[in-house]
């Protein structure tokens, strides 16, 4: 694997074995610092986070990454106001010249293919920190991560994704990250919320059994993980419509109960009302583990993409 200077903006651009890497890679920088072990791996290089659109977990699981391997972070939270795109900047323009204080940059913006935009602009690698409906890879990565922890494999298994398909950028790369294993999908949303079809063709395209259905109860009976989605307001013209559809599934302790046995419950959060709080202490509840685990992938991530 060789991912040093490169832009991560689609997850569709990893292979098995780079994914596989990463997981090991983060399994020993996790192990020395549950040892107490302080890193110097990045000690001198520089982290840009640019969000232009709001963050807990991917800013500061980046910023945490970045830092626990001794390097620095250089943040721009609130780009949209705090920073001259305020005046009136280009993507390009902000880019390049961030990318003269900064050895990358981690990017989040809400239109789809920013981060492409921000590659071709900048001297530095790019990554893709969400771009609009478009694709989270990192998050896909963490997700698998996580799957593979929780699971002891992701070859053999049914994930169930579920809420907003069509707007959830996570989904859309979780889809062709778990292209890479031998997996079958049920897809579950609202027809107006659908996969959009450039995602199930990809999967369908490459011999993968994709249901699609609306009935979240009868896919619990057969699925081993279930990646719950919030329905996203903020991609939503008309606010009558999201509430129409904000609430269409919903995740319960009874339902976790009465699904397949050793289901594991996965979401990228924020939780809104799509998992209700008593999901929270069961065992198979693994989305606050999923976000510690965000850490070790970006960790492994970081050092890869600056090459050591």
């Amino acid at each position: 694997m060789n991912l040093k200077g490169t832009d991560i903006l689609t997850a569709a651009q990893f292979t098995r074995d780079q994914v596989e890497q990463l997981f090991s890679v983060a399994d020993g920088l996790a192990a020395r610092l549950q040892k107490g072990e302080r890193l110097r791996t990045l000690d001198g290089k520089l982290l840009a986070t640019v969000f232009y659109e709001p963050s807990t977990r991917t800013r500061l699981s980046f910023e945490a990454a970045m830092q626990r391997l001794g390097g620095g972070v250089l943040s721009v939270a609130e780009a949209k106001t705090a920073s001259s795109v305020a005046k009136g900047e280009t993507l390009p323009d902000t880019i390049r010249t961030i990318a003269n204080y900064a050895n990358a940059i981690v990017l989040r913006h809400p239109d789809v293919g920013a981060a492409q935009i921000a590659a071709d602009a900048a001297s530095i690698p790019i990554l893709n920190a969400g771009d609009g409906a478009g694709e989270h890879p990192t998050q896909a990565l963490l997700d698998l991560y996580t799957i593979r922890a929780e699971k002891k494999t992701i070859d053999g298994l049914r994930v169930a994704l579920v809420g907003d398909l069509k707007n959830g950028r996570t989904v859309h790369s979780l889809a062709r990250a778990l292209s890479l294993f031998k997996v079958d999908f049920s897809l579950v949303a609202p027809a107006a919320l659908s996969m959009p079809t450039e995602v199930s063709d990809y999967l369908r395209a490459r011999d993968f059994i994709v249901e699609e259905t609306n009935d979240l109860a009868r896919t619990l009976q057969k699925a081993d993980v279930v990646y719950m989605t919030r329905v996203q307001k903020e991609r939503f013209a008309d606010q009558k419509q999201y509430e129409k559809m904000k609430n269409f599934f919903i995740l319960t302790s009874d339902l976790v109960k009465s699904a397949k046995e050793n289901l594991l419950v996965m979401h990228p959060l924020p939780r809104i009302d799509e998992i209700t709080t008593d999901v929270d202490t069961l065992p198979n509840a693994a989305y606050f583990r999923q976000a510690k685990n965000g850490v070790f992938i970006r960790m492994a991530l970081l050092a890869e993409v600056f090459g050591n």
